[in-house]
């Protein structure tokens, strides 16, 4: 299963660089903008994305994680990007930390209302890649409305390109 997670990871960390890209696509100041009233902007799904991501980090390393990341810590594509890379290069050592044991033993946490819940901890690692998928699906839909071609971001895809066709 360690190994799973490793390519799980891997696939998330490429699957969000390619996000970031198109997320440079945008004129700087669409980057912020709602792409239609009542929407978010691309930078809010982008700081979401990035910002759970590293607060289960935080949880995962017994640090304080009572919240997100401010939105104003990803203000552009290359803060986003720079967040992403160091958040990515910390999970690929914790990763490769884990024992089988470890892997299957319970993880509590408190969520951001403070309630405790508790989890094996390779179910909340798989969380965090399913979180992030789900919603670089509605950062896609906001692309495409701001005239940005989303990026392809399937598992498939990063493991056609990572491993080949078979």
């Amino acid at each position: 299963m360690t190994d799973d997670l490793a390519s799980l990871y891997a696939f998330d960390r490429w699957a969000e660089t390619r996000l970031i890209d198109a997320c440079w696509l945008l004129p700087p100041d669409r980057y912020a903008a709602e792409p239609a009233p009542g929407w978010s902007s691309p930078r809010a799904s982008v700081a979401h994305i990035i910002g759970a991501t590293e607060l289960w980090l935080r949880r995962f390393l017994g640090q304080p994680a009572n919240g997100f990341l401010p939105e104003s810590d990803l203000a552009t594509p290359d803060a986003a990007e720079k967040i992403s890379i160091a958040s990515h290069d910390a999970y690929d050592a914790f990763l490769a930390a884990l024992t089988p044991d470890r892997l299957a033993a319970p993880f509590t946490y408190r969520n951001i209302k403070g309630q405790e819940n508790t989890l094996p901890l390779w179910a909340a690692l798989r969380h965090v890649v399913n979180h992030a998928t789900y919603h670089r699906g509605q950062a896609a839909s906001k692309l495409k409305l701001m005239g940005v071609e989303p990026p392809v971001t399937d598992f498939a895809q990063w493991a056609i390109e990572r491993l080949g066709r078979a």
